[in-house]
């Protein structure tokens, strides 16, 4: 969760890496609070007779943002410009393309984006 907390304090930060971990720890729970979302509207829909998805539409209009810059940063930890995202949008490739670059282990100390996360200061002192 502390990860997931993260990634929103760092609402619309673009610059800078994120490591693996905070990445597809962001990921697990905005597809878990995405799944609640679902299950509230469904409940809400089923009350109200009409489909009606207010609380994942809110929800996700207000990770989308968060979503896009930390996988811009985790771009960035596999020294990668923050325009490969659009890599995504080549059919078929573009997904796993992208996919492939989100699970790469990041480069090992500075980088053309920063110094590396995994040895950072305010991490070692976070724990």
């Amino acid at each position: 969760m502390k990860w997931y907390l993260d990634a929103l304090k760092k609402y619309a930060q673009f610059d800078g890496r994120s490591r693996r971990q905070e990445y597809w720890m962001f990921r697990l729970f905005s597809i878990l609070f995405m799944f609640a979302s679902l299950i509230i509207d469904g409940i809400i829909s089923y009350l109200a007779d009409f489909p009606l998805f207010i609380v994942t539409t809110l929800y996700c209009l207000a990770i989308i943002i968060p979503s896009i810059a930390i996988t811009i940063r985790r771009l960035h930890d596999t020294n990668n410009s923050g325009w490969m995202i659009f890599v995504a949008l080549i059919p078929f490739v573009g997904g796993i393309w992208l996919l492939v670059l989100e699970v790469t282990e990041g480069t090992h100390g500075k980088n053309d984006y920063g110094e590396d996360p995994k040895n950072s200061p305010e991490l070692i002192q976070s724990y």
